[in-house]
């Protein structure tokens, strides 16, 4: 008897480290999201990963990334990401239910992953704080994350910290940089059809950083433009 009681007491104690320990990290997942409301983050865990990546190859590899506030960011570019990315993304509340539904029936008949029906908020919130490895576990922590983003901030400042973080090439992060990089302009200046194809690449901007010229591409540009009109941006 003394020996159950021993194991049930050291099962609660451990059963509520446990859960203190999920708390504290969820607690601090939050105050990062609460702060960037309203201030904007220098670096993420993604670009992080990737300056790494970079300095093993060359030690003083750096980033290209310059922030540029909502308002300089050309509408082009907000509706081409939208209608590229997340078509229902000022109706959601950080899910596409019907998008996921989508993704895993497509998934299922091609016999591997080719795609994710992943939102804007959901694609955020691996940028700013996860790895891109693939683990229900990762794939937990990035929904509690997308629902304190939407919690704790409105469709414009989702919208404007995705833009300004998200990769772009290698090396490159943010609109601003992708402008300059592409097409020696600012993110305000882009054009439609510049905007388009910045969108186009974003699934694998690494790969198309060195193949610029792909038809892959050009046919998804032509899809995103006759998308780009109806698109709704915060």
């Amino acid at each position: 008897m003394r020996l159950l009681r021993a194991v049930w007491k050291s099962f609660c104690y451990g059963l509520g480290a446990l859960v203190l320990a999920v708390l504290l990290v969820q607690g601090w997942f939050f105050l990062h999201v609460w702060w960037w409301s309203g201030h904007n983050p220098s670096t993420t865990a993604f670009m992080q990963a990737r300056l790494a990546t970079l300095q093993q190859k060359e030690p003083k590899a750096g980033l290209k990334h310059q922030w540029a506030a909502y308002d300089r960011v050309s509408a082009n570019l907000k509706r081409a990401v939208v209608a590229a990315e997340d078509g229902k993304f000022i109706d959601h509340e950080g899910f596409d239910w019907e998008g996921i539904q989508k993704a895993l029936e497509k998934n299922e008949r091609k016999g591997k992953v080719v795609a994710g029906g992943s939102t804007i908020s959901q694609q955020l919130a691996k940028n700013l704080f996860l790895s891109g490895s693939r683990s229900w576990l990762r794939k937990g922590q990035e929904a509690a994350i997308t629902w304190m983003l939407e919690s704790a901030m409105d469709k414009r400042r989702i919208l404007e910290l995705y833009l300004n973080v998200a990769e772009w090439g290698i090396g490159v992060f943010g609109a601003e940089a992708a402008a300059r990089h592409y097409f020696g302009v600012s993110a305000a200046q882009l054009s439609a059809q510049q905007a388009a194809w910045l969108a186009a690449i974003l699934p694998a901007p690494q790969r198309y950083d060195r193949n610029r010229g792909s038809a892959f591409i050009a046919r998804k540009v032509e899809v995103i433009l006759a998308r780009m009109p109806g698109a709704q941006i915060p």
